[in-house]
């Protein structure tokens, strides 16, 4: 697949930072959006499969709470026209240039978005995600073969600032990490101990603008150690 230079969804890292066209596999953009949460490539992979058959999934896999609106451009561009800009890429660029009494009332109603609003934005539950790395890790999600190659996908995430800060090796973690403008930091994993017991996590917090990314990142590691600590201590 062809991914253009032109029309990127924008993003921090991977293919959003390119400035030439670029030739992947399907199953190479899988791996881009699952260990560094590539904005195009998962955008890209949304389309093809459609926004429709993944709700249609999660039904089917009696996550109730987790529904998809729409693609990530889509849902960047309605947080831009919500802060007053025709789009994501409008914003970006009045930003820029917006004194801090602007930026303060702009952040005022990024707070109010559609997209960061649980009952208009896409949406899931830490109930739904644990839910599903139960099923991903017991091969009931789908295909035996398919389940394998996202749970070792997951494995080579490189974000290991959050859920696995809490672990030492030889204790091993594999996860799903996902933010949304300065606002949403979230992660999902499984953590493998050596005596072969495993525990879901889903860790999802919610911040004002601005707030410490280091000191929240560090604390959904922190808690999800107490709690598997707890579960241990508990015999579970």
């Amino acid at each position: 697949m062809t991914l253009s230079a032109a029309g990127r969804t924008p993003g921090p890292v991977g293919i959003s930072l390119l400035d030439d066209d670029a030739v992947l596999s399907w199953r190479d953009m899988v791996i881009l959006m699952l260990t560094v949460s590539d904005n195009h490539t998962t955008d890209v992979l949304l389309r093809r499969v459609g926004v429709e058959a993944v709700n249609a999934t999660a039904a089917r896999l009696g996550l109730t709470d987790t529904v998809i609106e729409s693609d990530l451009q889509t849902m960047l561009d309605s947080v831009g026209q919500d802060i007053g800009c025709a789009s994501w890429k409008d914003s970006v660029a009045w930003a820029a240039g917006a004194s801090a009494d602007e930026l303060a009332r702009a952040n005022e109603r990024l707070l109010a978005s559609r997209a960061l609003d649980p009952l208009r934005g896409s949406r899931t539950a830490p109930r739904d995600m644990v839910d599903l790395l139960r099923l991903i890790w017991s091969d009931r999600a789908g295909p035996t073969a398919a389940c394998r190659r996202v749970r070792a996908a997951m494995a080579k995430q490189l974000t290991r600032h959050r859920i696995a800060s809490g672990f030492r090796r030889p204790v091993q973690v594999a996860a799903k990490s996902g933010s949304l403008v300065g606002v949403v930091r979230n992660e999902i994993g499984v953590i493998s101990c050596p005596d072969g017991r495993r525990y879901a996590a889903a860790v999802f917090t919610r911040s004002r603008p601005g707030s410490d990314d280091v000191a929240i990142s560090a604390a959904i590691g922190t808690a999800t150690a107490r709690a598997v600590a707890t579960l241990r201590q508990e015999g579970s």
